[in-house]
């Protein structure tokens, strides 16, 4: 279930990162107009959960497009680091049967990935204005989540 929060932010962060550039680069300068969220937000399958992550974390009045994804990749960030203490808690916990250690472990290592790699990238592009490649690292982070919750429906099978 974690993981599918993720890949909704990251959903909702790549709705962000499909603007145009041309209307990104501008963003960056200046504020847009309000309903930026509120437009972004409809794109999604979840509205008003994604309304509610980007007001409640962000505290900008008149975001602009790198402001609603930096407020994302925070967002992103937190959300993997507590999946990430909650697998290593399962791992620690009871002994597991060897296929749901071996995907808890799995996990472990894409959420590690997700954390170390793929937001630190995406933030300091975001930073550096190169929208695309923040835009790729956030199709990683959530291919790596995909794949977590693939691997415990494998197990099923």
């Amino acid at each position: 279930m974690k993981s599918l929060m993720l890949i909704f932010l990251l959903h909702v962060l790549l709705q962000i990162m499909r603007l145009p550039t041309s209307q990104c680069a501008a963003a960056v300068l200046q504020p847009m107009d309000e309903n930026l969220m509120e437009r972004t937000c409809k794109q999604t399958h979840f509205h008003d959960l994604c309304v509610s992550t980007l007001q409640s974390n962000g505290g900008i009045s008149s975001p602009n497009v790198q402001g609603l994804a930096i407020i994302m990749v925070k967002v992103l960030q937190a959300k993997a680091t507590n999946t990430l203490r909650h697998i290593n808690s399962l791992l620690q916990g009871n002994p597991k049967p060897g296929k749901v250690k071996q995907a808890l472990s799995s996990c472990a290592d894409k959420y590690d990935a997700v954390i170390k790699a793929d937001v630190s990238v995406a933030m300091e592009a975001l930073t550096k204005g190169d929208y695309k490649f923040a835009q790729t690292s956030a199709n990683d982070a959530a291919n790596e989540a995909a794949s977590c919750e693939a691997g415990f429906s494998a197990i099923h099978r």
